[in-house]
């Protein structure tokens, strides 16, 4: 099966012990056939991102040996971050690529969650499509209540985990794994500090949308028990309001079908929804990697000429006109999978 590619984007609970860090990322070096793409490390989030590909069985001996070696160095007694997290390892996905199916990257998290779960007494969720309820499809709603929360969440019928005992690890909480299709981390950032009116932003976009209230500002409940929901405006999106940092408030994504959704049409949507506001969009960020196709749509729509056919100017004018060159350098080779294949195998 050496022919067939798997990628796997684990997240970290760490971003800021660079010793940690680096202990991570060896472990995957460390490791055959397996070539490391790129590590985001975010501090506010104390959160890291990893993006790495490989066969199926390289993989996997990737991802369950770095999740060893955060087990072991992180401790979530002590871990406070702006990002959501359950774990110290928070979730460990497998995506297919080239000639790989998600039956076969099922499989792969299948044997993680059951060597995890035995191996470092930590319990393990299925989500994704590897789920095994409906309601554990989503990662958000596993996560729900975070760390903090878990200790009681998991002795809930409804939230014993799919591997391992019905009890929170203390130290290193519950992890999540499974398959999905390739997913994008893009965050828009805003000329605020009020991460309320990300979220209001968030709401009115992402594909959930916000909770109905009555005129009391009450939730309406609909006739099955549950609250009832305005949907938002796009499909496929996840949306919340968080902070890049002190100053800036952002609206942080995922692009759950970048075919469905794309980049210009968030980036556009968030523009007018910050207008209403007052506010304006002043930069964006693309977290780990993500394939060509979503940049040339973008480059397509910015692009004032239809003459312009080349890859590579079609991706510095979606750079351009989706802000990514505003926080830092936007190096496309770093952040586009093909292209960062291809400059890491020489």
């Amino acid at each position: 099966m050496d022919d067939v590619l798997i990628e796997c984007v684990p997240n970290f609970s760490e971003g800021r012990n660079k010793n940690t860090i680096e202990a991570i990322k060896d472990a995957i070096l460390s490791t055959p056939n397996v070539t490391l793409l790129d590590i985001d490390v975010g501090r506010d989030f104390n959160r890291t991102v990893i993006t790495m590909v490989g066969n199926p069985s390289s993989i996997l001996t990737a991802a369950v040996k770095s999740s060893k070696v955060a087990f072991e160095l992180i401790d979530m007694q002590n871990h406070t971050g702006e990002h959501a997290r359950m774990g110290a390892v928070d979730v460990v996905p497998f995506i297919p690529l080239a000639n790989a199916s998600m039956e076969i990257c099922t499989t792969i998290a299948i044997k993680y969650a059951e060597i995890i779960s035995t191996e470092c007494d930590v319990p393990v969720y299925l989500y994704g499509e590897s789920a095994t309820k409906l309601d554990r499809i989503s990662l958000p709603n596993i996560r729900r209540g975070e760390f903090e929360g878990f200790s009681e969440k998991i002795k809930q019928k409804n939230w014993i985990p799919d591997y391992g005992k019905p009890e929170l690890n203390k130290k290193s909480g519950v992890t999540a794994t499974g398959s999905r299709n390739m997913l994008i981390a893009y965050n828009v950032n805003l000329d605020t500090n009020d991460k309320a009116l990300a979220n209001i932003i968030a709401g009115k976009i992402r594909t959930s949308g916000v909770l109905k209230k009555d005129d009391e500002g009450n939730k309406i409940i609909g006739d099955n028990g549950k609250p009832k929901r305005e949907p938002g405006k796009f499909k496929s999106l996840q949306a919340a309001g968080w902070m890049y940092d002190d100053d800036t408030a952002q609206v942080s994504m995922n692009l759950l079908n970048y075919n469905v959704t794309g980049f210009h049409h968030v980036m556009e949507s968030i523009k007018l929804e910050a207008k209403k506001l007052g506010l304006n969009v002043i930069s964006s960020e693309l977290v780990g990697l993500c394939p060509l196709d979503a940049f040339l749509e973008a480059g397509r729509y910015y692009c004032s000429s239809d003459n312009i056919t080349s890859q590579e100017e079609l991706v510095d004018i979606a750079i351009k006109g989706l802000k990514l060159d505003v926080i830092d350098k936007f190096i496309p080779e770093n952040n586009i999978i093909e292209w960062t294949i291809i400059k890491n195998r020489g």
